[in-house]
């Protein structure tokens, strides 16, 4: 099973309480095998608010995973915004609207004035299989690059270059992987590839905190390697469906740590606190050459609703200062963390932390035993031993406190 271990083992469905089994087992004959749960005894959640969770027996968990409400769980303007919109109107990007405008123009106004295009789209996959296909028309080229163990969605395009979807098997020809590690040497190496087999380069990919490949928060010879693949004809795509809007608690985005602008940027899973709704932002120039060749429409991408989540998350993280939050909470675990002394290493930006442990099976048994002490997270890393702390943005003090409380006691 490719993937992360943190998984439930169905065989293990013995196990289960009575009410569980039936209900992991009816999961199971009408969603298939592809769907997976989290945790050796899967949580079966029916409430959030903020950072906490509940499951169907009343019990509260800290949640220290989930990205995706990036301004908290249930937040209620974003909820309000939510509900008002729907109660208004749905409808789609072919009608004037001046919310869809207004929003664009905010989040454009976070980038560098070359970036001035934005197209929605519903999720992540989506937004990076559309920035393939822009660059891959625009640059006449075919060939991409990306890190060894990268995810970057599950459409056919975009699941050929995600090694840790479907394993170094499931990655097309016309892909080459590259070690985070060793950018400055192996992207000229890779464009080398390339040219050799007569295939032109059309872009580099990068999650610019390079979760699946262990939580990396400062990889060097990234610059180098953007101007390398420029040089050779090719587009840098910075994949900001993780790292983006605020949490590595520096700036709205990864890329900008590393002083570098990007072709193209990709949005997704927390720009709408759990609505639906994604983007790739790019220069006016790509998206008209695009436009020469082909078109693009999407039915619910930038949707009343979505803009609506969009914009009411977008001001929550402004008015409530979680940017500076993410990267002062960040600081302290981050070093609380180190200061345990558990760990091979601590890496991470903000809010988003990996601590390595010494193998996998020791971080699936940390992880399995936070959530038997109501704390979630999980595990990452091309070996799948780092622990994965990714939290909503509204972390606090107290937050902090308990899951440093837990994890000494899981660790001792």
């Amino acid at each position: 099973m490719p993937g992360p271990s943190t998984y439930f083992d169905p065989s293990r469905i013995g196990e289960l309480d009575p009410g569980e089994r039936d209900l992991v087992a009816r999961r199971a004959r009408v969603l298939g095998s592809a769907y997976r749960l989290f945790y050796r005894e899967p949580v079966q959640l029916v409430r959030g608010l903020g950072t906490r969770v509940w499951d169907a027996a009343g019990t509260e968990y800290l949640d220290a995973y989930n990205n995706v409400p990036s301004v908290g769980h249930s937040h209620p303007r974003v909820a309000e915004a939510i509900a008002k919109q729907a109660a208004t109107l749905i409808t789609h990007t072919r009608y004037l609207s001046a919310g869809v405008v207004r929003y664009s123009e905010q989040l454009l106004a976070t980038l560098h004035p070359d970036i001035d295009n934005i197209m929605y789209t519903c999720t992540g996959s989506e937004a990076n299989d559309l920035a393939l296909r822009i660059a891959k028309l625009v640059t006449g080229g075919t060939g991409v690059i990306v890190t060894s163990n990268a995810y970057h969605g599950v459409t056919t395009e975009v699941a050929a270059i995600s090694p840790s979807l479907g394993g170094v098997e499931s990655i097309a020809g016309w892909v080459r992987l590259v070690d985070p590690a060793d950018l400055g040497r192996q992207v000229p190496a890779a464009l080398a590839e390339f040219s050799a087999a007569g295939i032109r380069p059309a872009a580099l990919i990068a999650d610019t905190i390079f979760a699946s490949d262990g939580v990396l928060p400062d990889v060097a010879d990234l610059g180098t390697a953007v101007a390398a693949v420029r040089a050779a004809g090719g587009l840098f795509i910075a994949d900001e469906v993780q790292p983006g809007f605020g949490r590595l608690g520096q700036g709205m985005w990864g890329f900008d740590r590393y002083g570098i602008v990007p072709d193209m940027v990709t949005v997704g899973k927390p720009m709408g606190n759990g609505q639906p709704i994604a983007a790739v932002m790019t220069r006016h120039d790509l998206v008209d050459e695009f436009n020469r060749h082909s078109r693009y429409f999407n039915t619910f991408g930038g949707s009343s609703v979505s803009i609506a989540a969009a914009q009411a998350t977008f001001d929550v993280l402004r008015d409530e200062e979680l940017i500076e939050s993410a990267r002062l909470m960040g600081q302290y675990l981050k070093t609380a963390l180190t200061n345990m002394g558990k760990f091979v290493e601590v890496r991470g930006a903000g809010l988003f932390i990996g601590a390595q442990l010494e193998s996998e099976a020791r971080a699936v048994d940390v992880v399995n035993a936070l959530r038997d002490r109501h704390v979630l997270v999980s595990a990452s890393g091309p070996a799948n031993d780092t622990l994965k702390i990714r939290p909503p943005l509204p972390f606090s003090t107290a937050d902090a406190t308990l899951l440093l409380t837990e994890l000494d006691a899981v660790l001792r």
